[in-house]
């Protein structure tokens, strides 16, 4: 009797095991034919802008007003996100001496050429938090003296041009109107409706979550162990780019970082520190460029996907040294705190495309004067 029953169960939970199986290679199947079609090329060169853009945009930007106020620490204003330095140092970008002439434009366009910078590096999230808890990373490049006229028309950055980084090479919105509901979800302190804004599945944005997680990793040893990519695309001349910025020890004197504590709430700014001012060990880096192949889905207007490296392998066009240097003061991290980066900080040849960049020149620039006038001594 027992034995014919456990022989029945066998066989019913094998063939629920065939069934489950069966169903889950199809949906693979399915899923796999479906997104190969969904992202196949041949995709646009020129950017195209919603209807809607502006009115998502001014509601983003309340939004992030709102986020800055929740974390404002005591009498200052912080950013609405990458709140948190590890530092602002003085850095030097040269521009590769045999650079590709088709690749020479804008502040590459003299091989050669070193232009004096500051860079800060950052933890992404909106509220400074323990060093070691699973973030985004930022790099903002700020080049100084930089003639010609540029897209910002503020006299303030007439003389600069700013490259805006994080560590992940995917964003985990596709255009303003997933960002609107991502955003306002965050900003309500719903992180899960962010992904999942109801109930119905084809509004859930399961691809967008993985890229969050992804983008969410454990610190790295120190910030100058680290890949920082644009995500969104850039003009370059006539070419549509993305850009990124690689470690390059070989460039620098070898060094090993003695090991950091990463109980200790601020371990990156200390690694910086060990490395540049006790040390007196500078860091190194390449500037590299990702042309759009149009052929293939390497879109503009959606910065969740990855532009295949395979098809367009990227390009060195500069080194970045970060000399040895003292940094860590209460008046440099203070002009740091008040430095603004924005990617529309510009020259023409360089300009920002696609709808997450159009979308930062208006939240970037609204944000960065609330903070400064709130900030004011």
């Amino acid at each position: 009797m027992f034995k014919r029953f456990w022989l029945w169960l066998g066989r019913v939970l094998g063939k629920l095991l065939v069934l489950v199986l069966a169903i889950g290679i199809g949906g693979w199947a399915i899923g796999a034919a479906y997104y190969g079609w969904k992202f196949s090329g041949p995709v646009s060169t020129e950017e195209q802008i919603p209807a809607d853009e502006a009115a998502l945009t001014q509601s983003i930007i309340e939004d992030a007003i709102r986020v800055v106020e929740q974390h404002r620490d005591n009498t200052r204003v912080l950013r609405d996100a990458h709140a948190k330095a590890h530092g602002c140092m003085k850095a030097e970008v040269t521009v590769s001496a045999d650079l590709d002439s088709s690749l020479q434009h804008g502040v590459l366009s003299e091989p050669g050429k070193t232009w004096q910078a500051w860079m800060r590096l950052s933890n992404g999230n909106a509220y400074p938090q323990f060093d070691r808890a699973r973030d985004a990373r930022g790099m903002a490049i700020k080049l100084l003296d930089v003639p010609g006229e540029k897209l910002s028309k503020s006299p303030q950055h007439a003389s600069e041009q700013d490259f805006v980084m994080f560590n992940h090479p995917a964003f985990f919105v596709r255009d303003v109107a997933e960002y609107k509901s991502n955003f306002a979800a965050q900003a309500d302190g719903q992180k899960v409706l962010a992904f999942f804004p109801s109930w119905n599945p084809s509004t859930w944005e399961i691809r967008h979550l993985i890229i969050a997680l992804k983008t969410l990793s454990p610190a790295p040893e120190t910030p100058v162990a680290t890949t920082y990519n644009s995500i969104a695309p850039f003009k370059l001349g006539e070419h549509n780019i993305k850009y990124r910025v690689i470690p390059q020890p070989e460039a620098c004197p070898e060094y090993q970082l003695p090991e950091q504590n990463q109980d200790l709430p601020n371990f990156l700014r200390n690694a910086l520190y060990q490395q540049l001012s006790l040390d007196r060990v500078p860091a190194c880096f390449a500037l590299q460029v990702q042309r759009q192949n149009a052929e293939y889905y390497m879109p503009i207007e959606d910065p969740s996907v990855e532009w295949n490296e395979a098809i367009s392998p990227f390009e060195t066009v500069a080194t970045i040294k970060v000399p040895a240097q003292d940094f860590d003061s209460r008046e440099q991290n203070l002009f740091c705190d008040n430095l603004s980066f924005n990617p529309w900080h510009a020259l023409p040849e360089h300009r920002p495309i696609g709808g997450i960049n159009r979308l930062r020149k208006a939240v970037y620039e609204a944000v960065s004067i609330y903070r400064l006038e709130r900030n004011q001594p």
